[in-house]
């Protein structure tokens, strides 16, 4: 790709979901935070996981949405995979707070994205597959 005169080589990545498309500099790949996509193995583990226990701290809300927030934008598989599960347990329950179920939901829909680019499946049946995994934990 040319760019002020000189060839960069960049790598394309498309969200079809938001119509935008990102293109990082191969050298640059690294520190920006982009990573290859977990392998089938991590992606087991995580399903694991979420087959797991809740582990809820008593921890005021407003730092365990912080820690949330956190795991979410690590991108580890394992650790959104754990804010899934700790939060699916209050999904859809009235005591469930608004900012609780848009954490849970980001959450789910990040690894959803992830399980659907592995399986070659849409975002949509992955997350059918996580909601089926959660439900048989």
């Amino acid at each position: 790709m040319p760019v002020a005169g000189f060839s960069l080589k960049v790598i394309i990545v498309t969200f079809e979901e938001n119509r935008m498309t990102l293109r990082v500099p191969v050298n640059k790949a690294a520190s920006s935070g982009l990573r290859k996509l977990a392998s089938e193995a991590l992606m087991n583990e995580a399903l694991d996981v979420l087959r797991g226990r809740a582990r809820i701290k008593r921890t005021m809300w407003s730092r365990r949405a912080q820690e949330y927030e956190q795991k979410i934008n690590s991108g580890d598989p394992l650790a959104i995979a754990e804010v899934v599960r700790d939060l699916h347990r209050n999904a859809g329950q009235p005591d469930q707070s608004f900012s609780e179920r848009q954490i849970y939901e980001q959450a789910l829909d990040r690894l959803a994205a992830e399980l659907a680019a592995i399986d070659r499946t849409d975002k949509a049946t992955a997350a059918e597959k996580l909601q089926g995994v959660l439900k048989s934990g």
